[in-house]
């Protein structure tokens, strides 16, 4: 594929890597959509229900939990969460924040 010149539109694909390194981020496009839309599959239902994904920042993954119980389950479990991620694809994500948000 040939690269392209100028300011024409191109293909969002093709513009993310770029956005991203922009905004700070580390993550690729993979990384951000196996976090954001397959969720489920990398926390289990369970945790799922409880544990959502906020924002790359880094190296780091910063979820939110809706009670401190499932926080510390989140960090119990961090290490097969940053395994399974790893599974989908390459990603600079090596730690998992975890944040209380109370409703």
């Amino acid at each position: 594929m040939r690269e392209r010149r100028g300011n024409g539109p191109r293909r969002v694909g093709e513009s993310m890597p770029r956005l991203l390194g922009r905004l700070g981020a580390s993550a690729t496009p993979a990384t951000l959509e196996a976090v954001f839309t397959r969720w489920d599959e990398l926390v289990g239902a369970e945790l799922g229900e409880h544990l959502r994904p906020v924002r790359v920042d880094g190296r780091a993954l910063v979820v939110a939990v809706d009670h401190p119980a499932w926080a510390t389950r989140a960090r119990m479990e961090s290490g097969q969460i940053l395994a399974r991620l790893r599974e989908l694809g390459d990603t600079p994500i090596d730690r998992l924040e975890v944040v209380v948000e109370r409703t």
